[in-house]
């Protein structure tokens, strides 16, 4: 590992008077890309003592704050009764000794698990732009289906970061002049596009300070992971699916994809066939074909094109009680 300061942050405020380096909070993914000689960073500036760490209820929502744990966002009474597509969510991503270290911000901001991405002998254009990218022909079965590009096909591996995206949540921020913006979860990442190794919008030193949960949220929500072994896998496809249901008509439709993008990816297309409709087998079906019309294959991982529709079909039927005698 190549050397390097450490410093600690201790307050948000004191942010402009550190020294440029990466953020360290709970350190499970940085630390092991800096092992791997793939983040090189000169310096360190440790944050999990500049007062984020604490979850505030406000006017019906969720203040989260950036440096809370996996396990404290799991497991907090408000989240587990008004927001249980997230705590399912993190509790089926790591183990639990990662889930104790692993924080709110942290989460949102960890790279991908590609296989290309992690061996510095082969061409990433995502580790070094302009040198390839060898899964394209390579193994590419957990790859990305929706928003790639012939650059890169890697996807982001969080589970959190999908039902953040399905429950419309910002992400709060401050930079180091101490200029703060909001930002929608789903904004927050960017699709490949030619430069595969910008993963999101933050600016050079902006910092993840909070994570606003919205007021009064669709009341059923469930998350769903599909993975290759029961637990401590990172999702083939997961599907984040929030809605409500009055008067026999579903509203407030929110779809989220894991595992199919280079960014949690809100399925608007199915949303907007799905608002304000009659539940059914057959408008699922629909709904999530018109979703997956651009999504394309690369061979290994053409399953995906078939099975995410699938899992979110399967999560809508559940939450709106639709049988096979509906259809």
């Amino acid at each position: 590992m190549k050397p390097f300061d450490y410093h600690r942050l201790a307050s948000e405020e004191a942010l402009g008077k550190m020294e440029a380096g990466r953020y360290l909070a709970g350190g499970t993914n940085l630390i092991d890309l800096m092992k791997h000689q793939i983040e090189t960073p000169d310096a360190l500036v440790d944050v999990t003592r500049a007062g984020m760490d604490t979850i505030t209820e406000t006017d019906g929502g969720l203040m989260v704050g950036s440096q809370v744990t996996n396990t404290d966002l799991a497991s907090h009474p408000a989240v587990r009764r008004d927001y249980p597509v997230l705590s399912s969510a993190l509790l089926s991503g790591a183990t639990q000794q990662l889930r104790n270290k692993a924080t709110t911000g942290g989460n949102f901001l960890q790279r991908t698990r590609c296989q290309y991405f992690y061996d510095t002998t082969r061409a990433c254009n995502k580790r070094a732009p302009g040198s390839g990218c060898d899964a394209l022909e390579g193994l590419n079965r957990y790859h990305a289906i929706l928003g790639a590009s012939e650059h890169c096909i890697a996807v982001h591996p969080s589970d959190m970061a999908v039902a953040m995206a399905a429950l419309d949540a910002v992400v709060h921020t401050r930079k180091r002049d101490g200029e703060t913006r909001a930002i929608p979860a789903t904004e927050l990442h960017r699709l490949p596009g030619d430069r595969p190794d910008i993963d999101h919008v933050l600016e050079d030193g902006e910092l993840i300070t909070s994570v606003e949960l919205p007021v009064r949220p669709p009341r059923l929500q469930a998350y769903r992971k599909v993975r290759d072994r029961a637990s401590y896998a990172f999702a083939v496809v997961s599907a984040a699916v929030a809605l409500d249901v009055d008067d026999g008509r579903m509203r407030n439709v929110r779809i989220a994809l894991g595992g199919v993008a280079h960014k949690p990816w809100r399925a608007s297309r199915a949303e907007e066939m799905l608002e304000g409709q009659q539940p059914s087998a057959e408008l699922f079906d629909r709904a999530m074909d018109a979703e997956m019309a651009e999504a394309k294959g690369q061979g290994h991982n053409d399953f995906k094109i078939r099975l995410a529709p699938r899992t979110v079909v399967a999560v809508l039927r559940d939450l709106t009680e639709v049988t096979e005698n509906d259809e």
